[in-house]
């Protein structure tokens, strides 16, 4: 019989319960710490298990969808799953890096991304999508020389007499690309600003109308990444007058840098590199980061992109957070200048 009073006995039963309530709480703390101190590696175990997938922002067969598609071959094979390239064009690259930005971050999205993403932010922002804010660096991969091109009966015979002529003549000389924001335009735009010229720019919808145009003298010249021109440049159907980078192509070792003509347009404007979407667990970040440098480490990898001037990179995640950075903020004082085009 029991002897306490039913207050007592209230009272009783009320701290069991409480304390039933306190084990199971401290219980519950105990399995999420021990969760959150795995070791580090643990959410990349197993990583990937199923396919993954690269999402380029613009259409299959052009400079960047060709490096990624090299790259994406490297790792299908270390990894043993399928790696597949999904193209998502429109808007100047919005559409796909908005697209893969919005996908869940673990690692089976990522984006295979170029400078359209620093540029856009400047004059053609993406209403909801913001390239800092929305990824994870994984990787810069690489950068491409860009070249100047000119038709094979041009009068032109060098860069200096180039520029001269266009500052005695601004507006005169005409210049093919593919339309604001694609890299010819903005290699273009970036080489006038800083040889201090204007030139006009002719759009055209696609590579090979543009090109056509230029061995015809249709248009003065043209800025390309060097992928793809080379054929055409040693046929003499084109004369390449200067490339970009620090040192000369090794494809054309004739043609200067034009540092080497003294003009400051000396760095590539062209450059690629591996995100994901915003969140993923830093384990997978590290293994992707690891992954893909050892992909374009490799010795058939380094062919394959010598040919299309290609310059291989690498390096940590911050590298390429500090790459885009720095590009949003050039293209950002550009557009403010008006030396590009803001749609």
């Amino acid at each position: 019989m029991d002897r306490r009073l039913p207050g007592m006995v209230h009272h009783t039963k009320l701290m069991t319960v409480e304390l039933m309530i306190s084990r199971i709480f401290v219980a519950t703390m105990l399995a999420a710490t021990a969760f959150l101190e795995q070791p580090a590696d643990a959410a990349a175990e197993g990583y990937p298990d199923h396919a993954v997938r690269i999402v380029v922002a613009f259409p299959a067969g052009g400079t960047l969808d060709t490096l990624a598609r090299i790259v994406a071959q490297k790792l299908g094979e270390r990894w043993g799953q399928s790696v597949l390239v999904e193209n998502r064009p429109g808007a100047g690259g919005n559409i796909g890096a908005a697209y893969a930005a919005r996908a869940a971050p673990d690692g089976y999205t990522l984006h295979f991304g170029a400078q359209s993403l620093a540029v856009n932010v400047s004059i053609s922002p993406y209403e909801g999508f913001d390239p800092v804010r929305d990824f994870d660096p994984i990787i810069l991969v690489a950068t491409a020389q860009d070249v100047l091109l000119v038709p094979a009966a041009s009068p032109f015979h060098s860069v200096p007499e180039l520029i001269e002529y266009a500052k005695t003549h601004p507006g005169k000389i005409n210049y093919a690309s593919l339309g604001p924001g694609t890299s010819a335009y903005l290699a273009t735009a970036l080489f006038s600003e800083r040889a201090g010229i204007k030139m006009q720019n002719v759009s055209y919808s696609s590579l090979a109308p543009a090109v056509t145009d230029l061995m015809s003298g249709q248009v003065s010249l043209f800025i390309p990444t060097l992928g793809g021109h080379i054929g055409n440049i040693k046929s003499g159907n084109i004369r390449a007058l200067a490339v970009s980078g620090a040192q000369r192509a090794d494809q054309l070792p004739d043609v200067p840098t034009f540092k080497q003509l003294g003009v400051a347009f000396a760095e590539e404007t062209s450059w690629y590199g591996v995100f994901t979407p915003k969140g993923t667990p830093r384990e997978i970040i590290g293994k992707l980061n690891e992954d893909v440098a050892r992909a374009i480490a490799s010795a058939e990898v380094k062919e394959r992109t010598a040919v299309l001037g290609f310059r291989l990179l690498g390096g940590p995640p911050d590298r390429l957070k500090a790459m885009l950075k720095d590009e949003i903020e050039k293209w950002a004082k550009l557009a403010k200048s008006g030396s590009i085009e803001i749609k």
